[in-house]
Protein backbone atom coordinates (compact mmCIF):
# COMPACT_ATOMS: atom_id res chain seq x y z
CA UNK A 1 0.00 0.00 0.00
CA UNK A 2 1.51 3.33 -0.90
CA UNK A 3 1.11 6.25 1.39
CA UNK A 4 1.99 9.16 -0.40
CA UNK A 5 3.64 10.51 -3.50
CA UNK A 6 5.48 13.64 -4.57
CA UNK A 7 6.71 14.87 -7.30
CA UNK A 8 9.24 18.34 -8.20
CA UNK A 9 8.19 21.26 -9.04
CA UNK A 10 10.71 24.38 -10.17
CA UNK A 11 7.77 27.26 -9.36
CA UNK A 12 5.90 26.50 -5.72
CA UNK A 13 4.02 29.36 -5.91
CA UNK A 14 2.67 28.22 -9.57
CA UNK A 15 2.14 24.91 -8.94
CA UNK A 16 -0.22 25.37 -5.85
CA UNK A 17 -2.21 27.08 -7.98
CA UNK A 18 -2.26 24.77 -10.48
CA UNK A 19 -2.59 21.42 -7.94
CA UNK A 20 -5.32 23.53 -5.62
CA UNK A 21 -7.87 23.69 -8.89
CA UNK A 22 -6.91 20.48 -10.22
CA UNK A 23 -7.16 18.44 -7.36
CA UNK A 24 -10.48 19.74 -6.32
CA UNK A 25 -11.79 18.26 -8.80
CA UNK A 26 -11.27 14.45 -7.21
CA UNK A 27 -11.73 15.64 -3.70
CA UNK A 28 -8.24 17.14 -2.35
CA UNK A 29 -7.48 20.37 -0.72
CA UNK A 30 -4.11 22.00 0.69
CA UNK A 31 -3.47 20.24 3.88
CA UNK A 32 0.37 20.83 4.60
CA UNK A 33 1.75 24.07 3.51
CA UNK A 34 5.64 24.49 4.38
CA UNK A 35 8.02 26.66 2.86
CA UNK A 36 9.10 24.22 0.01
CA UNK A 37 6.68 21.54 0.33
CA UNK A 38 3.21 21.54 -0.28
CA UNK A 39 0.92 18.12 0.98
CA UNK A 40 -2.79 17.83 -0.48
CA UNK A 41 -5.12 14.75 0.28
CA UNK A 42 -8.65 13.97 1.73
CA UNK A 43 -7.78 13.23 5.05
CA UNK A 44 -4.28 13.40 5.32
CA UNK A 45 -1.16 14.68 2.52
CA UNK A 46 -1.38 12.11 0.33
CA UNK A 47 -0.20 13.97 -2.84
CA UNK A 48 3.06 16.34 -2.18
CA UNK A 49 4.61 19.13 -4.74
CA UNK A 50 8.35 19.50 -3.46
CA UNK A 51 10.48 22.89 -4.69
CA UNK A 52 13.14 21.61 -6.87
CA UNK A 53 13.76 24.84 -9.03
CA UNK A 54 17.27 23.75 -10.31
CA UNK A 55 15.41 20.26 -11.70
CA UNK A 56 16.07 19.43 -15.09
CA UNK A 57 12.89 19.75 -17.54
CA UNK A 58 12.58 16.34 -18.74
CA UNK A 59 9.38 16.11 -20.97
CA UNK A 60 9.33 12.51 -20.58
CA UNK A 61 10.63 11.46 -17.00
CA UNK A 62 8.88 7.99 -17.84
CA UNK A 63 6.61 7.93 -14.19
CA UNK A 64 3.60 8.79 -13.90
CA UNK A 65 1.00 9.16 -10.69
CA UNK A 66 -2.66 7.80 -10.89
CA UNK A 67 -5.25 9.18 -8.54
CA UNK A 68 -8.96 7.12 -8.23
CA UNK A 69 -11.74 9.51 -8.59
CA UNK A 70 -15.12 8.99 -8.21
CA UNK A 71 -16.84 9.46 -11.44
CA UNK A 72 -16.41 9.83 -14.95
CA UNK A 73 -17.23 13.31 -14.41
CA UNK A 74 -14.63 14.23 -12.15
CA UNK A 75 -12.19 12.54 -14.75
CA UNK A 76 -13.62 15.15 -17.03
CA UNK A 77 -13.05 18.15 -15.20
CA UNK A 78 -9.68 16.96 -13.48
CA UNK A 79 -8.62 16.88 -17.33
CA UNK A 80 -10.32 20.39 -18.24
CA UNK A 81 -9.28 22.05 -14.89
CA UNK A 82 -5.50 21.13 -15.59
CA UNK A 83 -5.67 22.19 -19.45
CA UNK A 84 -7.41 25.85 -18.18
CA UNK A 85 -4.27 26.72 -15.69
CA UNK A 86 -1.18 25.27 -18.10
CA UNK A 87 -1.01 21.71 -18.07
CA UNK A 88 -1.02 19.71 -21.43
CA UNK A 89 -3.37 16.85 -22.39
CA UNK A 90 -1.07 13.87 -22.25
CA UNK A 91 -4.74 11.34 -22.88
CA UNK A 92 -7.73 13.21 -23.29
CA UNK A 93 -10.39 11.62 -21.02
CA UNK A 94 -11.94 8.45 -22.06
CA UNK A 95 -12.44 4.27 -21.95
CA UNK A 96 -9.05 2.92 -22.27
CA UNK A 97 -9.91 -0.95 -23.29
CA UNK A 98 -6.70 -1.84 -23.08
CA UNK A 99 -6.48 -1.54 -19.50
CA UNK A 100 -9.16 -3.14 -18.46
CA UNK A 101 -13.29 -3.20 -18.93
CA UNK A 102 -14.20 -0.37 -17.92
CA UNK A 103 -11.26 1.66 -17.15
CA UNK A 104 -11.95 5.31 -17.65
CA UNK A 105 -9.14 7.55 -17.34
CA UNK A 106 -7.55 10.71 -18.47
CA UNK A 107 -3.21 12.08 -18.45
CA UNK A 108 -2.24 15.27 -18.17
CA UNK A 109 1.52 17.13 -17.58
CA UNK A 110 2.01 19.62 -14.81
CA UNK A 111 3.91 22.67 -16.24
CA UNK A 112 6.70 20.87 -15.24
CA UNK A 113 5.63 17.96 -17.10
CA UNK A 114 5.18 15.48 -14.36
CA UNK A 115 2.55 13.09 -15.98
CA UNK A 116 -0.65 12.80 -13.75
CA UNK A 117 -3.70 10.40 -14.04
CA UNK A 118 -6.78 10.94 -13.15
CA UNK A 119 -8.23 7.33 -13.15
CA UNK A 120 -12.22 5.58 -12.18
CA UNK A 121 -13.97 2.15 -13.43
CA UNK A 122 -17.20 2.19 -14.89
CA UNK A 123 -19.86 -0.36 -14.13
Amino acid sequence: MIDHVSVPVRDLKRAVAFYEAVLATLGYTKLDDRPATIGFGKKYSEFWINLRPNAPRDDDPGMHVALRAKSKDAIDAFHAAALARGGVSDGAPGLRGDASEGYYAAFIRDPDGNRIEAVTFLK
